[in-house]
């Protein structure tokens, strides 16, 4: 679990583009099982699918991004640095 994490912290933007891709593909998929559905409005609200879940995976990248900069291995990182 800890090889994961640390993988996470490394790789935010990798992780949120995969999840926004996976997202939209999986959104997609399950839209076009709706057959009443115009071929335009299963796009859309893919779209809207996918765009819900990368901006909830942005503010938790922003989260952990402020926590590790306050009190972990970034803060050890950069404060060489700072002084």
């Amino acid at each position: 679990m800890d090889s994961i994490r640390s993988w996470l912290v490394e790789h935010k933007l990798r992780a949120v583009g995969t999840l926004w891709a996976s997202s939209l593909i999986g959104s997609f998929a399950y839209n076009f099982s709706q057959p009443h559905m115009k071929t335009s409005v299963k796009l859309i609200h893919a779209r809207l699918h996918a765009q819900a879940l990368t901006l909830a995976a942005l503010a938790g990248c922003a989260v952990v991004e402020y926590y590790d900069h306050q009190s972990g291995e970034k803060a050890k990182k950069y404060e060489k640095h700072i002084q």
